[in-house]
């Protein structure tokens, strides 16, 4: 079990800023900006790169879920970014696909 499904399941704490059936957001806990939270399917996906086309609206849900719970945290005036780290070389340190949104400055291009 990963950590993000762990904390789906409530097994591990976390500052939760919404949920959906197959989706969760709750605040990264090493913030890269003044708002850094992320979007996580309750099911694994190691990575975007093994998603499959009937993973589909599941992808869509978690796009969806990022620019909803983003306006809730006041964000969608001013914009914010997306990430999705796949691979060692992406960035990638849990293996369990996942929506990085960050705001709350200005983001710097490119970027890394």
């Amino acid at each position: 079990m990963t950590l993000f499904e762990k904390i789906a399941s409530r097994e591990i704490p976390a500052e939760i800023l919404g949920e959906g059936a197959d989706w969760i957001a709750f605040r990264d806990i090493a913030p890269q900006a003044p708002v850094h939270f992320l979007v996580v399917p309750k099911h694994c996906i190691p990575r975007i790169n093994e998603a499959e086309t009937s993973d589909n609206n599941l992808l869509g849900n978690l796009l969806i879920a990022a620019a909803s719970t983003a306006r809730q945290e006041g964000l969608a005036e001013d914009g914010y970014r997306i990430v999705v780290n796949n691979g060692p070389n992406g960035g990638e340190t849990v293996p369990h696909l996942h929506l990085h949104v960050l705001g709350g400055r200005p983001m710097n291009w490119p970027p890394g």
